[in-house]
């Protein structure tokens, strides 16, 4: 009885994981990022509602 197959599934999953927990916080790291410099962006381009109510319009 041979146990190659079990030890190579076991090794290729153990491989996939790594790879996920390598890959998967900086995926979620990207898109915080990516989030947060559109958020920037859309905050730049508009002017903030508090100084807005507070000016006089002419």
């Amino acid at each position: 009885m041979s146990y190659r197959e079990y030890v190579i599934a076991a090794y290729a999953v153990f491989a996939a994981v790594l790879a996920w927990d390598y890959l998967a916080p900086r995926l979620a790291v990207s898109r915080q990022l990516r989030a947060a410099r559109r958020l920037a962006a859309r905050r730049a381009a508009h002017p903030a509602r508090n100084e807005a109510a507070t000016e006089l319009r002419r």
